[in-house]
């Protein structure tokens, strides 16, 4: 299987299909959901759009960043490779440039960048990328086809039964996520 996106560290932009809420004309409530935000960063326009139903917004984004966000346990620059390995082939092109963006900026792994770029989620890489390639990839496309085998190249790799967990909890999100982005909007050119 190839990847069904074109993966880019290009920066690219997302923009919703309905109108999102004006800052300026929010309710208390989505005030309240904007500051939780991915990152705890900025308010983005999916930020924005996301508060048009407050309450979901803040419980999708309090259990993303938990994920995401959390000190301790896998690295963050695995729970990246993840989430753009997931991206990859769900086919986000959005979240894909902005994980390829964070896993580089955090592992300096040009060689895994490069290669997905130009070879695709089929490119080889060492013992401990592959494996962790192999099973996101695995879990996001059929969950049901993840072997032992695949974990059990996680566990050879190094990772510690929690952190498999972890690594498990980045691409599914990025699996719900990926298709929550899909539904509210488009990536554009920046």
């Amino acid at each position: 299987m190839s990847s069904t996106v074109k993966i880019t560290i290009k920066s690219l932009k997302w923009a919703p299909w309905v109108t999102p809420v004006e800052v300026s004309q929010a309710t208390p409530a989505q005030r309240a959901a904007m500051q939780v935000t991915p990152s705890n960063t900025k308010v983005s326009p999916y930020v924005r759009t996301l508060a048009l139903d407050p309450e979901s917004s803040v419980a999708r984004t309090t259990l993303f960043n938990a994920i995401m966000y959390v000190k301790g346990g896998l690295g963050r620059d695995d729970r990246e490779l993840g989430a753009l390995i997931a991206s990859g082939v769900n086919g986000c092109a959005y979240c894909a440039s902005v994980h390829a963006r964070r896993y580089l900026e955090l592992s300096g792994r040009h060689d895994v960048v490069s290669r997905l770029y130009t070879q695709g989620l089929d490119s080889r890489f060492d013992a401990r990328t592959q494996a962790i390639v192999d099973f996101c990839r695995a879990l996001s496309g059929h969950a049901s086809e993840v072997t032992a085998e695949q974990v059990q190249a996680l566990r050879d790799a190094g990772l510690k039964r929690h952190e498999v967990v972890d690594l498990i909890h980045a691409a599914a999100i990025f699996g719900w996520a990926n298709r929550l982005m899909h539904t509210l909007g488009h990536a554009v050119a920046a």
